[in-house]
């Protein structure tokens, strides 16, 4: 396989796939974002490799010195510091044009930052949106929020230990009491979970900590449910023989509306 996409671990160095340690050993080159951080880890695993530094501001002179090589048979293992890459990180140019050129990839999974502090916050849900890196500026997080006002799901975002005060201010001024959670060194020794409302949290952080952050943000009000549009429903379910308590609480579990207002409704 010319271009393996390798997952590596976000902190502790052993949550690493054995697929991933047999991919980095057979590779002919690893393309990495820091080779000393690279290295680290294969030396970890006693793994001896030829490095080759691949960051964002080297990724299109990259991407050009190895496509031909790919062509040749040449065999490349992808990975950035901590995750995968392509996902807020380079990689993404080198894989689409590893594609274009019909060349097989393959993506190897693993560890990742944004799923594992989803789960740790306790609030996961059957959907989740991923923000990638929050954006700088007031106004550009007032968007930010602005949008996810009227998501019903949880948020899940990066940020840097100096602007998170900053950021969770500029949610508590909003939404005080959206429900988030800061996850700071996640899977290493000193790792935190710090769940609340968004002014409590933000208290609580009125100083940069040190450490990778994720954070996540709570569910939102989201849209006000069509109640006319759900006792349709209710009554539909209603004709098929479902019963009508049991039928008004699936459609408001369904779409937010209230399961006592859609009963009365359909009698």
């Amino acid at each position: 396989m010319p271009l393996a996409v390798c997952a590596t671990p976000i902190g502790n160095l052993d949550d690493v796939t054995l697929r991933v340690l047999e991919e980095l050993r057979a590779a002919d080159v690893v393309l990495c974002e820091d080779t000393r951080h690279t290295r680290g880890l294969l030396q970890r695993h006693g793994i001896r490799a030829r490095l080759l530094s691949y960051h964002e501001h080297n990724e299109g002179k990259r991407v050009a010195e190895l496509l031909p090589r790919l062509v040749a048979g040449e065999r490349m293992a992808l990975v950035s510091d901590a995750g995968l890459p392509a996902i807020s990180d380079p990689g993404a140019r080198l894989v689409r044009a590893a594609l274009d050129a019909d060349l097989p990839v393959t993506v190897l999974p693993g560890a990742s930052a944004g799923e594992t502090a989803l789960v740790a916050s306790g609030l996961v849900s059957e959907r989740y949106q991923f923000l990638g890196f929050l954006p700088r500026g007031r106004a550009a997080l007032a968007a930010v929020w602005q949008e996810l006002r009227g998501w019903p799901y949880p948020a899940v975002a990066f940020e840097s230990p100096q602007r998170l005060p900053a950021t969770l201010r500029s949610l508590a001024e909003v939404e005080p009491d959206r429900e988030v959670a800061v996850c700071r060194e996640l899977t290493k020794v000193h790792e935190e979970i710090v769940r609340g409302t968004a002014a409590s949290v933000a208290a609580r952080f009125a100083e940069p900590p040190r450490g990778e952050i994720t954070l996540v943000i709570g569910a939102g009000a989201g849209a006000t449910p069509d109640v006319e549009a759900a006792g349709a429903a209710v009554s539909e379910l209603v004709a098929a023989g479902v019963p009508r308590a049991r039928a008004a609480a699936i459609v408001a579990r369904l779409t937010g509306a209230s399961r006592n207002e859609l009963y009365r409704r359909t009698l």
